[in-house]
């Protein structure tokens, strides 16, 4: 089962990578893009039972490696 799961920084932190893109997106004539928000995506092949269980796998090895917690959420999605 195929487990997606999106890392991207807490609303609260600053992210100047995020900064930088919707700035120059601006310079490009894009003024419509208010925010960008840059994140970490990791696809995840699992051997799970069903959709639940590979959502929960996939939410503790999010919350145990891909993020930090401190500074970063995550989702999972499921196939």
């Amino acid at each position: 089962m195929r487990a997606r799961v999106f890392v991207t920084l807490k609303k609260s932190v600053f992210d100047p990578q995020g900064q930088t893109i919707a700035d120059a997106l601006h310079s490009m004539g894009y003024g419509t893009v208010e925010d960008v928000r840059q994140g970490k995506f990791f696809e995840l092949e699992l051997a799970a039972a069903d959709a639940a269980q590979a959502k929960a796998l996939a939410a503790e090895v999010a919350d145990k490696l891909l993020a930090n917690p401190v500074i970063e959420s995550f989702r999972v999605e499921v196939d």
